[in-house]
């Protein structure tokens, strides 16, 4: 079956992705490195260093899962379906905390980025329900 178009583009969508975040994470490695040669003191620049490579490391995590996702999309693997709406979820639940924190006190421009996050994430999960698209996959 020929692939269809949105899941040509979230496929697109998921390898440009991957490729900014290797990008940060690189850029956490050698910020990192850096800050860790100018922190005031030794404990300081240390910590500093340790951070940025942690979260070089946790940017590269995310970086193999968007490339497996789109491998799995592009390929009209079930498990990339899978991996796709997984985090569309965790996409959803992170937009459900920065909603309720744009409510507290009231932020209208972070509230409405938020819902338009909202409003992405749900049309790719219903669009990923559609009967010819778990059709596409196999499933």
């Amino acid at each position: 079956m020929q692939r269809p178009t949105g899941v040509t583009i979230l496929a697109v969508l998921s390898f440009i992705c991957a490729a900014l975040f290797l990008l940060g994470s690189l850029a956490m490695f050698v910020g990192g490195g850096m800050l860790s040669q100018m922190g005031g003191s030794a404990g300081m620049g240390t910590m500093l260093g340790s951070l940025g490579a942690f979260a070089g490391v946790i940017l590269l995590a995310f970086t193999a899962y968007l490339l497996a996702q789109g491998i799995g999309l592009w390929k009209l693997k079930t498990w990339g379906r899978i991996l796709t709406i997984i985090w569309v979820g965790l996409g959803l639940l992170s937009a459900a905390m920065g909603l309720f924190s744009s409510l507290s006190p009231l932020q209208m421009g972070p509230l409405i980025w938020q819902l338009i996050i909202v409003a992405i994430d749900v049309w790719i999960l219903i669009y990923l329900f559609k009967p010819h698209v778990k059709q596409a996959f196999g499933a």
